[in-house]
């Protein structure tokens, strides 16, 4: 049955390519995957294969795999991606040495692309159970690990049937999981080839702290005006349900400066956020130090910004909460500030993390945050108190990536 939903899948994401340009995307690139592998692959090599799904789970992977790149220098690394939204922004990524799209999983498809590729080792980033790679891999004794990985009951793996399916768990070598109840249910269908380690996000986001860029608008923005006038909201990887709350109450909050950095970066919502605003806005790509000083809030139309930019803020919001799921918390987290984000947010562990150390808080409505910011606002203390708590938080659980390398052997 999954290998024939697995070719109505590849037919039906050719016949959804035609509408859809995102799918376009990977189609194609699937497709020109078996090119790129037969035109880059060294014979004489040996690759360890990260597969990721997107971007998320990219900087998930990638520092566990810039410490194998730094360990294990004489092997090269092929990194492979399931979404556009991830390969279209790292596809230039100089940590690996081939970067392409993962072909769909059918059995031609996986025994193609192992054949050319003949990796030493695999890794698969946290939801990645795909069949046919994973059993032709089992097959070959290639050392496959689960990074990262989070098992909750309501998977097909737990329930009765899903039995068969779920005998594609037994294809890895290894689990590290995020947390106890990952390795209970693992346990609960015989699988204790399991570790807990957390999460390798926490040990990403303090590199990315170490590394951040100084940004001259954004620092001329922050520290210009009224000295009174100290405090900086930052909304990061906003949706328009998050904007609607947040936006009206510093449209009544004029001794605050806003920077919103959208998750959605198109002239439509950009315009429409600017409609919004009472303030002076400006766009960091078209502004300069000057224009940013005199403004009461930043749009930031670029990506690449946003792990930065928090370090310039006092109160972060991270969007997502009202929509699929909340963004990446850590990131602002790491900055010891305080982090609001929406009521969809069951499933990210960080966020209910931030929330039992009372580094985060949970909105439903602009009733709710008002409430938040008003409190923050009658005492700047608890502005500090959230943010050190938000810092602690992150800090104390990274190591997951030191974890893995002391366990793997090559």
């Amino acid at each position: 049955m999954y290998i024939l939903f697995t070719y109505l899948l590849e037919l039906g994401v050719a016949i959804a390519s035609l509408f859809s340009k995102k799918v376009r995307k990977m189609w194609r690139g699937e497709r020109h995957s078996f090119e790129i592998l037969r035109e880059k692959v060294d014979p004489n090599a040996r690759y360890i294969w990260f597969h990721v799904a997107s971007l998320g789970e990219f900087e998930q992977g990638r520092p566990l795999m810039e410490r194998v790149r730094q360990n294990y220098p004489e092997y090269k690394i092929l990194l492979t991606f399931y979404s556009p939204s991830g390969y279209e922004v790292r596809k230039d990524y100089k940590g690996a040495d081939i970067i392409c799209y993962m072909p769909i999983d059918t059995p031609t498809n996986a025994i193609r692309f192992l054949r050319l590729v003949r990796p030493v080792m695999a890794f698969f980033i946290k939801y990645e159970f795909w069949y046919n790679f994973l059993h032709i891999l089992h097959h070959r004794n290639i050392p496959t690990y689960s990074i990262c990985s989070i098992f909750r009951p309501d998977q097909i793996f737990f329930k009765w049937y899903g039995r068969k399916y779920g005998r594609v768990l037994k294809c890895f070598t290894h689990f590290f999981v995020q947390n106890e109840e990952s390795k209970r249910l693992l346990a609960g269908i015989g699988q204790n080839n399991v570790d807990i380690v957390g999460d390798t996000r926490f040990d990403r986001v303090l590199q990315i702290k170490e590394a951040a860029k100084q940004l001259p608008i954004v620092e001329a923005f922050v520290h210009s005006g009224d000295p009174m006038r100290s405090k900086v909201f930052i909304a990061g990887s906003s949706w328009q349900p998050d904007e609607d709350i947040f936006i009206p109450f510093f449209n009544n909050h004029k001794d605050w400066k806003m920077i919103i950095a959208p998750h959605v970066i198109s002239e439509n919502h950009l315009a429409q956020i600017e409609s919004k605003l009472q303030g002076k806005s400006v766009r960091y790509t078209q502004t300069s130090k000057e224009q940013a000083a005199e403004a009461d809030c930043l749009i930031i139309d670029c990506f690449g910004l946003l792990s930065s930019i928090y370090r310039y803020g006092d109160v972060s919001y991270v969007g997502g909460g009202f929509g699929v799921g909340i963004h990446n918390t850590l990131e602002a987290g790491v900055w010891d500030i305080p982090v609001i984000f929406g009521p969809n947010n069951k499933k990210f562990q960080e966020a209910q993390g931030l929330l039992r150390d009372k580094g985060g808080f949970e909105i439903t409505n602009a009733s709710d945050f008002n409430q938040i910011m008003t409190g923050f606002i009658q005492d700047q203390k608890a502005i500090l108190r959230a943010g050190s708590q938000a810092g602690n938080y992150v800090k104390k659980l990274t190591g997951a990536t030191d974890i893995i390398m002391n366990s793997i052997q090559l």
